[in-house]
């Protein structure tokens, strides 16, 4: 689904420095996976509102892939790592953003999201012509699929309550990606090659959600029906 590809030439890449801090590490000093899954999303933050685009749109996250990359590792506690963001792709209404998170130009982890635009309502808009205006023409060469695939929920997989708290919703009243990765970081517990979450379906305040485990896989339940599925391997 993922391929990591660079950036295209004439795209707009986006820098920001960061530091993992003590709320963003593991026991063992690592930084966890909804550490990695917060930095990525204030960068492509950070990065949209730097380019002075005015729209009311709201950009949501659909899927997320991280991988550590050849010769890479995930950061630790202290580490003052840098993001490189840039778009690698789009479709109609929804764009591929690529991180890389690197320390003194060594590449750490690499990271992949799709992003869809939604506007005040809730639903998809098409990409607009200022999108293109500020990352770049050549983000139209390459075409990238939105779908999310369905949810194949094992068996014998292993269910808990998974209760909500109130700091796990966001502005869009839905809760937040870096929330839904701290689910995957209770499931993930060593480290991991890669690890990839796909949303479904939104999760919202008041909704019963159970949590639902097997060997390299984890899944999201609201009333039945699954509104996110992570995998992950070693």
């Amino acid at each position: 689904m993922f391929e990591f590809v660079p950036p295209a030439d004439n795209v707009r890449v986006f820098r920001e420095e960061f530091s993992v801090r003590l709320g963003d590490a593991d026991v063992s000093g690592q930084l966890r996976l909804d550490g990695v899954a917060r930095f990525l999303q204030d960068v492509a933050t950070d990065d949209w509102d730097e380019t002075g685009i005015e729209s009311t749109d709201t950009w949501v996250v659909r899927r997320t892939s991280m991988r550590i990359a050849a010769g890479g590792r995930w950061p630790r506690y202290k580490e003052r790592v840098m993001l490189s963001t840039w778009c690698a792709g789009v479709g109609a209404a929804w764009a591929e953003r690529r991180t890389n998170v690197t320390i003194e130009s060594r590449c750490l982890v690499e990271a992949e999201a799709i992003w869809v635009p939604i506007d005040q309502t809730g639903a998809p808009v098409r990409l607009r012509r200022s999108f293109f205006d500020v990352y770049g023409e050549g983000v139209r060469g390459r075409k990238v699929s939105g779908r999310v695939p369905p949810a194949q929920v094992s068996r014998d997989a292993l269910r808990q309550p998974w209760p909500l708290r109130r700091a796990d919703l966001d502005i869009v009243g839905h809760v937040n990606n870096a929330a839904v990765w701290q689910a995957v970081a209770e499931v993930v517990t060593t480290p991991v090659s890669q690890v990839s979450v796909n949303h479904h379906g939104p999760i919202e305040s008041g909704h019963d959600v159970t949590l639902l485990r097997s060997p390299g896989s984890m899944w999201l339940e609201v009333d039945g029906s699954v509104a996110v599925s992570a995998t992950y391997s070693s």
